[in-house]
């Protein structure tokens, strides 16, 4: 029996790190490409600062209400664009500023900054709440998060089910350093 009781206590360590430290995730689909790719693991940090830039998992059940697919356990993977309190404005030319001060968006292409952004889906209605385009600018509520995907043109993010609430947000994303677009996803987050 001297045996089962690290057994044991491995097994509780190794449950409460993945409840309350980090977890592997699996990326499913194409809205953060080329920076993360479908099928690619990610470790989640549940206890790291959210800042704009970071890559985020949420859960979007109660969030997407345009998703017929949509289930409880649903698990969505964006970068954070808007924090709390923060105000927004894409131009027409696709540069972002954000409390009036211009950022640089050099994880995706300038395609993808304007035509990608500022192009919505015919297939989803827009957010209310957030307005596209030079002159229009809109401010993230206290409590939430403006997300959107890395590939704008397939991405459902934010311009379609507004803001992510900060307990819908899991964690933040962090991916191997052998992963070349490591510099994109770990050390983005300028704040």
């Amino acid at each position: 029996m001297s045996w089962l009781v690290p057994i044991l206590i491995g097994l509780l360590a190794a449950a409460l790190i993945k409840t309350f430290l980090f977890t592997p995730v699996k990326v499913d689909g194409s809205s953060m490409y080329p920076n993360l790719q479908s099928t690619e693991h990610v470790m989640l940090l549940k206890q790291a600062d959210i800042k704009r830039d970071s890559v985020v998992v949420f859960n979007a059940y109660g969030v997407d209400h345009q998703n017929p697919e949509m289930t409880k356990k649903m698990m969505y993977v964006k970068r954070v664009i808007g924090l709390p309190g923060d105000k927004i404005e894409y131009k027409d030319n696709g540069d972002l500023y954000v409390n009036g001060k211009f950022q640089s968006q050099s994880y995706i292409t300038k395609a993808q900054q304007k035509q990608g952004t500022l192009q919505l889906a015919d297939s989803l209605n827009p957010a209310a709440d957030v307005h596209l385009g030079t002159g229009q600018t809109f401010t993230v509520p206290q409590g939430k998060y403006f997300m959107l995907g890395d590939n704008r043109h397939e991405s459902n993010d934010s311009r379609y089910y507004g803001f992510v609430p900060k307990d819908k947000i899991l964690g933040v994303v962090k991916v191997t350093v052998w992963n070349n677009k490591r510099n994109v996803i770990n050390s983005f987050a300028t704040n």
